[in-house]
């Protein structure tokens, strides 16, 4: 026998129980976690298609986001949202998102996940600016499960 005959068979025994990955991320493929990037990537696709009923219906009703500010006047919610994207997308031309989600983890035992993701979106505002506007940052989208479907909770 030869002596690497075990160490071969170590080796391939322990590649065989590492977690299966989704195709080109390092994310790991299970059912919660290809619904939640389906979810993510419905919401980009409503961000450029400018469909503030699309966004509505991808949250949660208890959804709510503070907008990164203290000031509570601004902030989100499942009733509101709506009216807001609205109002947004008639000031936003011709918006393009990239999302690329770095990590997904779901907590089972609460129904809820997180991802935290880096986005990159650029868009015109000729009321505000003639030039392309763009931005990018890397954030958390929080999403829980509402009737067996991943709805997000904030983070938007």
């Amino acid at each position: 026998m030869n002596p690497r005959f075990p160490a071969l068979c170590a080796v391939l025994l322990l590649a065989a129980c590492a977690p299966k990955r989704i195709p080109g991320t390092e994310l790991q493929d299970t059912d919660d976690t290809r619904a939640i990037l389906g979810v993510m990537e419905r919401y980009r696709a409503a961000l450029e298609a400018r469909d503030a009923k699309a966004i509505q219906s991808l949250v949660s009703p208890k959804f709510r986001d503070d907008g990164g500010t203290e000031d509570v006047s601004d902030d989100l919610t499942a009733e509101n949202l709506g009216a807001h994207m609205q109002a947004l997308f008639q000031r936003v031309q011709t918006p393009k998102v990239e999302i690329n989600v770095r990590r997904v983890e779901v907590r089972d035992d609460e129904e809820v996940a997180f991802a935290i993701y880096y986005w990159n979106a650029s868009w015109r505002m000729p009321g505000l600016n003639a030039r392309p506007q763009q931005d990018s940052e890397l954030e958390q989208m929080v999403f829980q499960k509402v009737d067996k479907e991943w709805k997000i909770l904030s983070g938007i």
